[in-house]
């Protein structure tokens, strides 16, 4: 059969039968993932609990993860800003004073449910941990 005798929903159907046969060759289960060479065991990621009596943590948990990445991307621009010399001396004072009231408060609201910030960098399995290494 040449592409010209082909019939119009053939096309749908070599699409569909590429499809599964790329979810055949995916893993059906976690268990079937192998960890990246070289990288040792990974322990399993840390899910977020919905038990009733924690999900007010967990979601000033999550509120928070997501606050300090924010502020690590700020930060880092910031620092990128003065290296470029983009800023006068008073607005890098200004920067450098905000930033630092923000790390406080974000350690004060930690501390307030019980977390340390390292409780804050989530595990995305494979992919590492949301929040870079502290330096």
């Amino acid at each position: 059969m040449t592409a010209g005798d082909r019939r119009p929903g053939s096309r749908f159907d070599d699409v569909a039968d590429a499809a599964a046969r790329a979810f055949d060759l995916l893993p059906s289960t976690p268990q079937d993932v192998r960890p990246p060479a070289g990288s040792g065991q990974r322990r399993p990621a840390r899910r977020v609990s919905a038990d009733p009596d924690t999900v007010e943590r967990d979601l000033i948990k999550l509120v928070l993860t997501l606050v300090e990445l924010l502020r690590q991307l700020m930060e880092r621009q910031a620092l990128q800003r003065v290296d470029a010399g983009d800023l006068t001396e008073e607005q890098e004072e200004r920067l450098g004073a905000t930033l630092m009231i923000l790390h406080d408060r974000m350690v004060e609201l930690c501390a307030q449910y019980d977390l340390s910030m390292q409780d804050l960098n989530l595990d995305l399995g494979p992919l590492g941990t949301l929040l870079p290494p502290a330096e």
